[in-house]
């Protein structure tokens, strides 16, 4: 395929105040091996989000929905979930990569999640996106994304995680 075909697959289009990434087809994930395609905005997660989360999971310890008590805990305050942390991140792809021209797309998993540092509630997060990998399946392809979660002022990320999406034509 001559180069000014692949890139006419591959498109910018706006999504809130940034560009996203906007793949036409199945075939185009292919050209974004080894591409990171970019951050989302920053989001703010607060006291109510990690609320409704606690009654949506039923985890309520302290240390995410009681303030005062958190303030007295190892972190000087209250910290979201990091399955909340996990589960914004399709939210923020969104505005990351946009996917027009298949079927359907389906979360098919999580090869590896991990949480190096806690998301305090107030904090502002964003995703970075990076294609690992992209294979063929039967009527579509698979494709492996390196999601970075990162807090706004910390330096480390809030969640690492590689997922794994599956878009049939």
């Amino acid at each position: 395929m001559r180069q000014d075909t692949r890139w006419s697959l591959l498109r910018p289009s706006r999504t809130v105040l940034r560009m996203a990434t906007s793949v036409h087809g199945i075939e185009s994930f292919k050209y974004l091996v080894g591409a990171h395609l970019g951050y989302s905005e920053w989001h703010l997660v607060d006291q109510a989000q990690v609320d409704l989360f606690a009654d949506a999971t039923g985890d309520h310890q302290w240390i995410h929905v009681d303030p005062e008590a958190a303030k007295k805990g190892p972190f000087g305050g209250p910290i979201a979930h990091g399955y909340l942390t996990l589960a914004l991140a399709p939210v923020f792809l969104g505005e990351v990569l946009q996917v027009d021209g298949i079927s359907m797309g389906v979360n098919y998993g999580c090869n590896k999640v991990r949480f190096p540092s806690p998301v305090m509630v107030g904090s502002k997060l964003r995703e970075g996106v990076a294609v690992a990998e992209v294979e063929d399946v039967t009527g579509g392809v698979q494709v492996v994304l390196d999601l970075t979660l990162e807090a706004e002022g910390s330096a480390k990320p809030c969640c690492v995680a590689q997922v794994v999406y599956r878009y049939y034509a």
